[in-house]
């Protein structure tokens, strides 16, 4: 059983930045679609950024020009560069690494929690 672990959250300043990691557990086929999720309280599940295989990325318009996604597939990792963080950005972040085409398979992290308060 494949699992990602998440590291790099924490209580941030407003304007301040934080670089999320996600790292599988053991080597994965072929992802295709690797992404970030949040979700803050009482607020629906939304995603963040992805990036696909080719490197095509992909960032949700309240998270354009301050987020970066990237990856890194030989150590079946996916980081999130957190910049001018604003205190809508606080919830538990989730990564998700997925492969729709045979064998599929969607793995998920356990969250990890983003504050940002002054």
């Amino acid at each position: 059983q494949v699992q990602l672990v998440e590291s790099g959250g924490g209580l941030v300043h407003p304007g301040g930045s934080l670089r999320l990691s996600c790292e599988a557990s053991r080597s994965i086929l072929n992802p295709a679609v690797m992404g970030w999720y949040r979700q803050a309280p009482g607020k629906q599940h939304e995603l963040v950024a992805i990036i696909v295989s080719g490197g095509n990325t992909n960032y949700a318009d309240s998270v354009k020009g301050r987020f970066t996604i990237s990856s890194e597939n030989t150590r079946n990792a996916v980081y999130l560069q957190m910049n001018s963080l604003k205190p809508e950005d606080a919830a538990v972040y989730y990564c998700d690494i997925q492969k729709i085409t045979w064998p599929p398979y969607d793995y998920w992290g356990q969250g990890t929690q983003v504050t940002v308060s002054s």
